[in-house]
């Protein structure tokens, strides 16, 4: 995979860049962190400058995020109730829980978009709680941009740095991903041993 991603990048530069991640945060065929590293790698080599790959991979990003920020905001949190009012035990939530996340959200909700965007596997998915909230769009395209540019500088800087040695970040940051998804696997799991609805 990357050595496919090595060459469309070299061949196709900024706008390949830009359409893998794009595509990458619709639907994740390739993880960030091999588009990033290896528009990194082809800083180093001279074939683009590092500021515009962290650049144009942000902002193909931010585009994704923004089509599912959108389509989750159009379906609205209303239209869940009888999903979670059916299933709520393997969604391990009820309404009044639902409730109580909007309040949070919407006292917390922008560090929590930024921080998201940092982080492994979930950074995809924090546009949709921040569409189902109905956070205001100019504030939560602001803290995600920071949160993209930042995940997307730490990966490019990263594969700038190490050059031909990618594979080992790639490696550490694909460990912390599976870590993280068993982590989530297994709050889920005790989510739904221990669920019970409230009131």
């Amino acid at each position: 995979m990357t050595d496919w991603v090595q060459a469309m990048i070299a061949d196709g530069g900024y706008l390949c860049v830009f359409l893998l991640m794009f595509g990458e945060t619709v639907f994740p065929p390739i993880p960030s962190e091999v588009i990033m590293s290896m528009a990194g790698l082809q800083a180093a080599k001279g074939t683009m400058s590092l500021m515009g790959a962290i650049l144009v991979g942000s902002a193909g990003a931010m585009l994704g995020n923004i089509v599912w920020y959108l389509a989750a905001r159009r379906l609205g949190l209303a239209r869940l109730r009888p999903l979670i009012e059916r299933h709520g035990r393997w969604l391990t939530m009820d309404w009044a829980e639902v409730d109580r996340g909007e309040r949070w959200f919407m006292r917390h909700g922008y560090l929590f978009v930024c921080i998201g965007r940092m982080l492994p596997t979930l950074r995809s998915l924090i546009s949709i709680p921040a569409g189902l909230m109905r956070m205001r769009f100019l504030p939560f395209c602001l803290w995600s941009s920071i949160g993209t540019l930042g995940w997307s500088a730490m990966l490019a800087i990263g594969g700038w740095i190490l050059g031909t040695r990618f594979g080992a970040m790639e490696a550490w940051l694909g460990l912390a991903s599976t870590l993280l998804l068993m982590a989530m696997g297994g709050w889920y799991l005790w989510r739904v041993l221990t669920w019970k609805p409230h009131g």
